[in-house]
């Protein structure tokens, strides 16, 4: 018999009655999950495990034993015996071919294992079978296909994966998450349009199921971004009542002012880069700098100097989100920030809550966190304009420039050459080294518009996969573009990246969701950016980023005079060579890189959210009526919003709000009622 832990025994005298009936072949199968549920409730699982085992090897009969290596599975899966779980769900499948959990959960064991090939044969296998419409083989056949678009999306088979999330959202388009993960998929592979629908599956639908970082890419539209943000919120997060406290968060006198930052990205990724000088320079004299990390568990240089910058680096990976919003808590932290968003690996839940008195969003996620507990977002004033503070739910708080950035980045010493790059020797060469998921087709189209007014000109683009890479090299050649004039960069350590960038002549940015830190990137080696801002969040950094280094007049008024200046330039050498030349003096002491400058006005925004919280006047976040918001946002055509003025774009939103307003009246809210 397993050894059994100290003060179990109420779980040994079950054991051992079971046990016995289960060898005198006495104990029904109801009886066995009974049991061994009970086993487990009390932490018994190795227990449970050994009497599914002597159930069926004195049952073997039994017309349900599949039932029982099934549950068996299970229950040496809890036990950590992976191999035996696998052996276990076989069997269960020799005995009944067509038992299709079985077929779900040993894919899943066989890409935890490491062979997500046989998994995705075991899924397809199960997908085959199910040829019967009932309840049950609908929700095993979902469940397949979730499976295999998962794992083959993240093995970078995207148009595998896309297809099988097609058929599964032609069964079922109500699956949200299904929808968020199809249309981050055509995002990634320039499928256009984005939302391809059908006679199931219906514009709506996607809409209600795409996931605010599919939205950015996709609509230039903050209010919608706003009200997409709450609704996620309140869908995927709920209320959450907040942590019990004895006494009321407080700052004693003289002491340092503590500041959380939460990131899955404190390493080698854009928002670890970008962060890292920021955490060396913070004034340790009246700040305590504390970190959790919430991402993958690895160590490079970038987290290696991001901990040694800190106060205090906290793992809170194999923490709950109780757990960990308990030790922030218990640190004391008065201020946390939210270096997330909705990205990937966030603990929202862990913010809802309310470990500190005081939320901060900040630089992670472009735009609205909709949350009744991020109190402050901080941008600045290109960013959000005062007049565009109804697209936040946050009080908006401003830096000289709101994206930090590591003045001591490590470039390649070895530069690479065109011929190298694959890039023609005498071109023009216009880039774009953003994700594929930014470009759309409206942004393509003006892209084409500007190599055929400029012959003898190239455009270099981070790679996709090669089905992606060939597709945008099709999208040229229909618009009269040859294909070899498309050059694509493969990916390599960041280093490297940086070094190869001053291959290009000029930089083009994407919209609605522009270069970020990729355009830190190209301003900190010398390459200029043509930019135009829009509405939302994601649209406006990037002009951001160009005024901050100093070389404004790359910021365009409008889509054509982007198109007109892009043209201009590539034609012009000479005049963008002089402005190479300035931004490249000006480096080292525009806003952009002056990180000293951004942690001291950071930090005096720290100081005034403690202010705010002490006098009672901590803001509260602005919800009101977003769900109407969104209803309408769903039935606007948001590939073609760019298309239209900042005036008719609220028009949209005004007019539907008064013809609801008529049927129903909707309560005061003075984010667009006051521009009536």
């Amino acid at each position: 018999m397993p050894s059994q832990p100290n003060g179990s025994e109420p779980a040994i005298a079950l054991f051992k009655t079971s046990i016995a009936k289960a060898a005198s072949q006495n104990l029904s199968l109801a009886e066995l999950f009974d049991a061994a549920a009970r086993l487990k409730g009390s932490g018994q699982e190795r227990s449970g495990a050994e009497l599914y085992k002597t159930w069926i090897a004195y049952n073997c009969d039994h017309p349900l034993v599949y039932a029982a290596y099934f549950n068996y599975a299970s229950a040496l899966a809890d036990t950590g015996d992976r191999p035996g779980a696998i052996l276990a769900l076989r069997e269960a499948l020799r005995v009944k071919a067509d038992f299709h959990p079985a077929h779900i959960n040993l894919g899943r064991l066989l890409e935890d294992s490491g062979q997500a090939g046989k998994g995705v044969a075991q899924w397809m296998t199960c997908v085959e079978q199910l040829g019967a419409i009932t309840g049950d083989s609908v929700a095993h056949k979902l469940s397949a296909l979730q499976q295999i678009g998962r794992v083959l999306e993240g093995h970078d088979k995207d148009d595998s994966a896309e297809d099988a999330l097609r058929q599964s959202l032609e069964i079922d388009p109500r699956q949200l998450e299904v929808a968020q993960h199809w249309i981050a998929l055509r995002q990634r592979q320039c499928e256009w349009p984005t939302l391809a629908t059908s006679e199931r599956v219906s514009r709506a639908h996607l809409l209600e199921g795409i996931s605010s970082l599919s939205l950015a890419n996709l609509s230039d539209d903050p209010m919608f971004h706003l009200a997409k943000a709450y609704r996620y919120n309140k869908r995927a997060i709920g209320r959450v009542p907040p942590l019990p406290r004895e006494e009321a968060p407080r700052r004693r006198p003289g002491e340092r002012l503590k500041i959380g930052y939460v990131s899955s990205d404190l390493r080698e990724h854009a928002v670890g880069f970008a962060m890292t000088d920021v955490m060396e320079t913070h004034d340790r004299a009246h700040f305590e700098i504390h970190a959790y990390y919430c991402g993958i568990a690895r160590n490079d240089p970038t987290r290696e100097r991001i901990t040694a910058a800190v106060d205090r680096w906290t793992d809170i990976n194999g923490m709950s989100d109780e757990a960990a919003a308990r030790r922030i808590a218990e640190d004391g932290v008065h201020i946390l920030v939210d270096l997330n968003g909705y990205t990937k690996d966030a603990r929202t839940r862990m913010f809802a809550l309310r470990p500190a008195p005081i939320i901060a969003n900040w630089f992670g996620f472009p735009g609205s966190m909709g949350t009744p507990y991020h109190h402050y977002m901080i941008a600045d004033s290109v960013i959000v304009p005062k007049e565009a503070e109804i697209f936040y739910s946050e009080k908006v708080l401003r830096l000289p420039c709101y994206q930090p950035n590591d003045r001591k980045r490590v470039v390649a010493a070895e530069r690479p050459s065109r011929e190298e790059a694959g890039l023609p020797e005498d071109a023009f060469v216009y880039c774009s080294l953003n994700g594929m998921q930014k470009l759309t087709a409206l942004t393509f189209e003006r892209w084409m518009r500007i190599l055929a007014a400029v012959p003898n000109s190239a455009l270099w683009l981070l790679t996709g996969t090669e089905a992606t890479n060939e597709r945008v090299r099709r999208a040229a050649a229909e618009r009269g573009i040859a294909p070899e004039r498309i050059v694509f960069a493969p990916k390599m350590p960041n280093p490297r990246h940086l070094a190869r960038y001053p291959l290009a002549d000029l930089f083009l940015d994407n919209f609605p969701y522009g270069a970020h830190t990729t355009a830190a990137d190209s301003l900190w080696m010398g390459v200029p950016i043509l930019t135009y801002a829009g509405r939302s969040f994601a649209a406006r950094v990037c002009a951001s980023l160009v005024q901050a280094a100093g070389v404004g007049e790359l910021v365009c008024a409008s889509a054509e005079d982007y198109v007109a200046r892009a043209i201009e330039l590539g034609r012009d050498r000479r005049r963008l060579a002089a402005i190479r030349e300035r931004l490249i003096a000006g480096r080292d002491r525009c806003v952009l890189f002056d990180t000293p400058s951004l942690v001291g006005h950071l930090e005096n925004l720290y100081r005034e959210m403690w202010r705010d919280f002490e006098t009672g006047a901590l803001p509260r976040p602005d919800l009101r009526n977003l769900d109407i918001y969104h209803e309408i946002g769903v039935e606007l055509d948001h590939e073609r919003l760019e298309l239209i003025g900042d005036d008719a774009y609220r028009a949209l939103y005004l007019d539907k709000l008064a013809q609801w307003d008529r049927a129903e009246p909707i309560a005061a809210d003075d984010r667009l009622w006051r521009a009536r």
